[in-house]
């Protein structure tokens, strides 16, 4: 059997390779014969050439920052000598789409239909709340519908999820930061996960009941009540209310069965957190062909958090089906760069010390990695935060780095299943959506294997291929997609990771 590499060069342009395991000082590794002149653990990166001051520092064939000093051959590369400097690119909107070639083979899997024609993954009942002064009511409702056994006489519901935010109030009502509420709680009270939704409110908070139902039809199944804690006459006859209201709805969500339903009616929220050196090599460009997989069967696949994209833009835009929606994904970078500069914080500052600890040291370089999960499918459009998603294809919705409220916005623009790549460790969840946890590297995977679903470290360890890879994901997303449980759910996970994004002053 050959002995790994322990040092890997992934495009001949690259200047700097990723170590692949812990080499010590003095050292010779990889092809180049480069001796060590520090000691450099697994996911960091080497120089392979000596590099100059202000000189560009290439990774994936791509600029990842400017040398801050001069580095010699062999050197650790990371935050000591390291930065950001300029990261100017040619957007080229448009100018290298190309079209994906259809699968030749329908796959399906076990979804819910709905009335609305899309199709769930999971046949809940949620309890959403308009603010968070109705929050303590609607996790009251669950717990006496879980002691009373509820749901004893509705097996096919395959649970009761409480919906709590700490907003709702304290707010303008005519602002970004209303627009984006009111599409999230629309978007969930609307999912296809939920067989039924009971709206509970306050009654004297910004984000109105009658707002949010008023004058349309929420849910084509009529699966949807309502009320107010002031108005229902406070807490216990509120409780007593939402149980009957839950009991009522719960009967039109037993009736939900699974049935056959092409792989076109998922819709995928990618996600990575906990990034390491191996993110953009193993686990991210997998999910990528995974991706393509769908894609190709008719899915949606939802690339997000545009703060982890940043400095890899010009790769989307060029994959863009049309300048307009290649200028969309800039426009929203150019407001990130605005809502960062005004909160006095910088696009650099996203990298997390667990990033850095994992070897990355740029948003940089970290945002190459990230855009690999979408793999080369055409960029179809960009989305707001929590906006409807209505096209096909591999498309961009705009949110934070910060993953639950990036998910929480995947899952308000309808994703019915979410995926997680992490090469530190993920523990979360993210109901009513399953939530597929992808571990970067093996010795992750094998530390926190009751929480990991697949291990992308034997890409490195076994020589395993990003096709075969991303063909076990793929294959995965449609026995989760029909009923397995993943780790996440298993666990419990879910109840704690609705996170809205706030946008603006909290008055």
């Amino acid at each position: 059997m050959n002995e790994l590499p322990r040092l890997l060069r992934l495009n001949p342009q690259d200047n700097v390779a990723i170590a692949l395991a812990d080499i010590a000082a003095g050292d010779v590794v990889g092809d180049e014969q480069v001796k060590l002149l520090q000691s450099v653990k697994q996911g960091h990166k080497v120089a392979v050439t000596p590099i100059s001051a202000g000189e560009n520092v290439v990774r994936y064939g791509q600029i990842i920052g400017q040398a801050t000093h001069e580095i010699a051959l062999g050197d650790h590369v990371h935050s000591q000598n390291l930065g950001m400097g300029d990261h100017a690119q040619d957007y080229a909107h448009a100018s290298e789409a190309v079209a994906v070639t259809p699968a030749t083979a329908e796959r399906t899997f076990n979804g819910y239909h709905r009335a609305d024609g899309r199709v769930g993954t999971r046949n809940y009942l949620g309890i959403l709340t308009s603010v968070n002064c109705s929050g303590s009511v609607a996790k009251f409702i669950a717990e006496a519908a879980e002691k009373s056994g509820l749901l004893d006489d509705f097996p096919n519901i395959d649970g009761i999820v409480p919906i709590t935010h700490g907003t709702g109030c304290g707010m303008s009502s005519n602002n970004e930061g209303y627009d984006t509420l009111f599409r999230t709680l629309s978007g969930y009270a609307q999912h296809p996960n939920f067989g039924g939704i009971l709206l509970i409110g306050l009654g004297c908070e910004v984000m109105q009941i009658a707002d949010l139902v008023g004058g349309r039809e929420i849910r084509a199944d009529g699966a949807l009540r309502y009320m107010t804690i002031q108005q229902t006459g406070g807490t216990r006859k509120t409780i007593e209310k939402g149980l009957t209201e839950l009991r009522s709805i719960a009967a039109d969500a037993n009736t939900a069965t699974r049935k056959p339903a092409p792989v076109s009616e998922l819709m995928l929220g990618m996600q990575c957190g906990g990034s390491d050196g191996y993110s953009g090599i193993t686990a991210n460009p997998a999910l990528g062909v995974a991706s393509d997989m769908l894609v190709q069967h008719g899915a949606t696949t939802i690339l997000s958090e545009t703060s982890e994209i940043y400095g890899a833009e010009h790769l989307l835009t060029r994959r863009a089906v049309s300048v307009d929606v290649g200028e969309k994904l800039i426009e929203r970078v150019r407001w990130w760069e605005d809502y960062t500069a005004r909160n006095k914080g910088e696009m650099d500052n996203n990298p997390s010390p667990g990033n850095k600890r994992g070897g990355l040291t740029t948003i940089l370089e970290k945002s190459l990695g990230a855009v690999a999960k979408g793999g080369h499918a055409p960029l179809t459009d960009v989305y707001l935060f929590a906006e409807k998603i209505d096209k096909k294809g591999f498309v961009f919705m705009d949110s934070p780095g910060f993953d639950p409220c990036s998910v929480t916005g995947q899952v308000a623009s309808g994703a019915n299943l979410i995926v997680f790549t992490t090469g530190r460790g993920s523990v979360s969840g993210y109901m009513p959506t399953p939530c597929v946890k992808i571990a970067t590297n093996s010795e992750m995977y094998a530390r926190m294997s009751d929480d990991m679903d697949i291990n992308c470290g034997d890409i490195i360890s076994d020589g395993v291929s990003l096709q075969d890879k991303g063909e076990e994901i793929f294959e995965m997303f449609i026995r989760v997609a029909s009923g397995e449980q993943t780790k996440s759910e298993e666990l419990g996970f879910g109840g704690v990771e609705f996170v809205p994004w706030q946008i603006g002053a909290v008055m």
